[in-house]
């Protein structure tokens, strides 16, 4: 018990240290000027293949300091201990441009005397994470002020090549026959470990110094550089303890439920190989902790997965495990025999399941104990939904864990196979942060990296920080409808005005293929990601590449739209004229090609050779079909299962496009999706129907944004969300009650049916400030800041 008090009370310091640390000021000439401290390097290491490296500098202090503000970063990644406590992980992932530093103050951390700062940094090589971006290997820290300038990197630093590490797979994605691109597990031999190494009392008597390879400079300074550093824009993250669930199975019954609590430690016998099958219940990310004693040379396999797949790899339900096995990521520890030794792989691992595989030498194993460090980006729940189905409670929670594992330095599309950042998802990803914890940090980061990621063409790329190519044409558009969702949302005219330029490349490039021959957008470059399932084996809209597309022209006509407000709002009423008559132009050719009156529907192409929801959805969402007819074509689109479907991703414009053809009630029968995941014992929700691939991706997300925004019926009327409307949509429900951040303050809505259902009764609680309007029914009563109760 003793151990797990100390482990608990490690973590939760550590995470005080971190939340203190975000609110650390710069010195100012660290932002103008080449810094006095040197990026440092292993002299003789291969730079740019892969390697771990730990970093030691010694230094005395005539007393403890009130403060010690450092800057660091490193490539790939690192993580810091002072005096062997760890204090941070990073850098936050951005590009060579917008390399990220960190600050913080480790004067907490300090004693009178000597000190020792000590950093593990490595460099995955050829084999790191598609989101990495990399120059070569590097550690840098820089003081504040001439008071922490002792610990600059430079030669006085010490380095050692950690030479335990190998990957243990040079192709996950290959083994688990899917896209996988976030890295190798790691293989790690005990016997050359350096235990120790980020203790005081080390001995690094045979370490090297350190070499400078680059001088560090700020964005918009310097020349021949490396990195180009930038402050890191986001929160640093915490981490907590988080414990298995159950032992769902093991070789001659030998984990007992007394492990799962760090009590009772499992105890293998020399020579004998054993499994034991972990359930952590949901879904998670975070470092796996394993403390082992002992077991000179025995063999410990960390197998990581969702879920638990049958002999032909399919899932079911996630719950069960009889004639199911795991295949997954993995990390491989071969113990050397000592004492509480503690494995914990370099970067995260995501998972519901882990199986612990041992084989023992000549030497009995303890396995002390196991649990995961769990990370990332520190959401806090501000908002709440509750209503007279319970059930939708449960939609709630789940979606809110999946917005949770999928936001960490960036918007990850899914935490186990990727972590990239997609335009498409975070555009979603981003309302969800909005309405749920009122924290735009995230969003804006997600903002700036794909600004920073524009090509020549002027469309930005479909994910970044992304070391390989991807343009998707039709995610540029979404990342111009995120600014504008920003805008409507958050007041901050000067962060949106710098995208306009960026904003007027996109539409250009839109506005310059279309074909005047038939009036809608021609043949499109690049990959035109729509939706899986119901268009080719890549997602591609129909008429995408030879022309004629009614979902893309939609889509960018609608974007037009918005651009259009945001230019006129800017002062730019010239431009934005332009986009709205591209728009109509885009519109009414594509109706007049594509529209089938006796179907009632919109070809997706003009020869109207198939139909699909997505069209149906731009056509209403960009004005291109209004009021009745509008709603008429909903109700095709809801009732028409012959026609191509939306899966999870395009269901949130579906619930867009229901509100704004005025059917928003009934968004509550369609959450069927979402009720099978919770029926095959899903914990956070999947990227598509099955077979799916993740278990956690953030599209899917969407129904705790519209709980509130549909259900609840909250939106902003007016730029800066300086004005609210608030039209409820209950359908069989017979009372909600929802609560969710504004800029002013918070806003409460609270709806009950009468008893014999003839009417309503409202509460809605504004802050002071806000004004607004509440629409039921055709009938509009306007709200005031503070409560107020009516009867409809």
């Amino acid at each position: 018990m003793k151990g797990r008090k100390k482990l608990m009370f490690i973590g939760m310091l550590f995470a005080v240290t971190l939340s203190r640390a975000q609110d650390i000021a710069i010195n100012p000439a660290l932002l103008k000027e080449s810094w006095s401290a040197s990026w440092i390097t292993k002299p003789g290491a291969a730079q740019r293949e892969y390697g771990v490296y730990h970093f030691r500098k010694h230094f005395s202090l005539p007393a403890v300091p009130a403060s010690f503000v450092v800057h660091l970063s490193a490539d790939n990644r690192y993580r810091l201990f002072v005096n062997g406590q760890p204090v941070c992980s990073g850098p936050a992932r951005g590009d060579l441009f917008n390399w990220y530093f960190e600050s913080l103050d480790i004067a907490r951390y300090l004693k009178q005397g000597n000190n020792v700062i000590a950093a593990e940094v490595w460099n995955m090589g050829a084999l790191a994470p598609v989101a990495q971006i990399s120059n070569q290997t590097g550690f840098l820290m820089q003081g504040n002020t001439l008071a922490e300038s002792m610990v600059n990197t430079d030669d006085s630093w010490k380095v050692l090549q950690n030479k335990a590490y190998s990957p243990t797979s040079l192709d996950n994605g290959e083994r688990l026959r899917a896209y996988m691109v976030v890295g190798p597990g790691d293989h790690v031999k005990g016997d050359v470990y350096p235990w120790g190494w980020e203790m005081p009392g080390f001995d690094d008597a045979s370490w090297i110094a350190a070499k400078g390879i680059a001088a560090p400079v700020p964005v918009g300074y310097g020349t021949d550089n490396l990195w180009t550093l930038k402050p890191r824009n986001i929160p640093l993250f915490t981490e907590h303890i988080s414990r298995f669930s159950s032992i769902r199975r093991s070789t001659d019954n030998i984990a007992s439920a007394g492990f799962l609590t760090g009590k009772q430690p499992i105890k293998i016998s020399a020579h004998q190989t054993v499994k034991i099958l972990l359930d952590h219940e949901v879904n998670c990310i975070g470092y796996p902790e394993l403390r082992v004693t002992g077991g000179k040379g025995a063999l410990i396999k960390l197998t990581y997965a969702e879920a638990l797949v049958d002999k032909d790899r399919n899932k079911g339900n996630r719950n069960e495990i009889d004639g199911k096995e795991i295949i997954g990521n993995y990390d491989v520890f071969i113990a050397e025999g000592g004492r509480g030794r503690r494995f914990r792989p370099l970067w995260l691992r995501t998972y519901r399941y882990v199986e612990m595989e041992i084989s023992t030498g000549d030497e009995a194993l303890l396995i002390d104990d196991f649990y995961g460090m769990m990370t990332g980006y520190p959401l806090e729940m501000k908002a709440s939904f509750s209503s007279s189905d319970p059930s939708l409670e449960e939609i709630w929670k789940v979606g809110w864990r999946t917005a949770q594992l999928c936001a960490g330095d960036l918007y990850y599309d899914c935490p186990y196979y990727e972590q990239l950042q997609y335009t498409g998802d975070s555009r979603i990803q981003a309302l969800i942060s909005l309405y749920l914890t009122g924290d735009d940090r995230l969003m804006r980061k997600a903002i700036l990296d794909f600004y920073h990621s524009r090509t020549p063409e002027g469309l930005t790329q479909g994910r970044y920080p992304s070391n390989r190519l991807q343009i998707i044409p039709p995610f540029s558009l979404f990342w111009v409808s995120m600014i504008h969702d920003y805008w409507m949302h958050k007041r901050d005219d000067e962060f949106v005005r710098q995208f306009l330029p960026a904003i007027n490349e996109v539409m250009s490039w839109y506005m310059e293929r279309r074909d005047a021959a038939i009036g809608m957008l021609g043949p499109m470059k690049w990959w035109n990601f729509t939706d899986w399932d119901n268009f080719d084996d890549w997602g591609v809209a129909p008429g995408a590449a030879h022309g004629g597309s009614a979902i893309i022209s939609l889509q960018a006509a609608y974007t037009m739209d918005q651009a259009a407000e945001l230019f006129s709002a800017f002062g730019k009423s010239a431009e934005g004229s332009g986009f709205l008559n591209a728009a109509e132009l885009l519109k009414s050719a594509t109706y007049r090609k594509c529209y089938d009156p006796a179907k009632g529907l919109l070809g997706d192409t003009p020869d109207q050779s198939s139909f699909s929801q997505h069209a149906g959805i731009w056509a209403i969402l960009s004005g291109t079909v209004k009021n009745m007819q509008a709603k008429e074509l909903m109700q095709r689109l809801l009732s028409d299962q012959s026609i191509g479907q939306v899966t999870f991703f395009y269901r949130f414009y579906l619930a867009q496009a229901m509100k704004k053809a005025g059917v928003a009630d009934q968004y509550y029968g369609q959450l069927g999706p979402w009720r099978k995941m919770l029926a095959l014992g899903l914990s956070t929700f999947a990227e598509k129907p099955e077979p799916a691939r993740s278990d956690c991706h953030a599209w899917s997300a969407s129904p705790d944004y519209d709980f509130l925004s549909t259900i609840c019926g909250i939106m902003p009327d007016a730029p800066g969300f300086k004005k609210v409307r608030i039209a409820p949509a209950l359908a069989g429900l017979k009372w909600i009650k929802g609560n969710m951040p504004h800029p002013d303050g918070m806003i409460s809505v609270a709806v009950k049916r009468n008893a014999k259902d003839s009417g309503i009764k409202a509460i809605v609680v504004l802050p002071e400030k806000l004004e607004g309007v509440f629409v039921w029914m055709g009938k509009e009563i306007k709200l005031h800041g503070g409560k107020q109760e009516f009867n409809l």
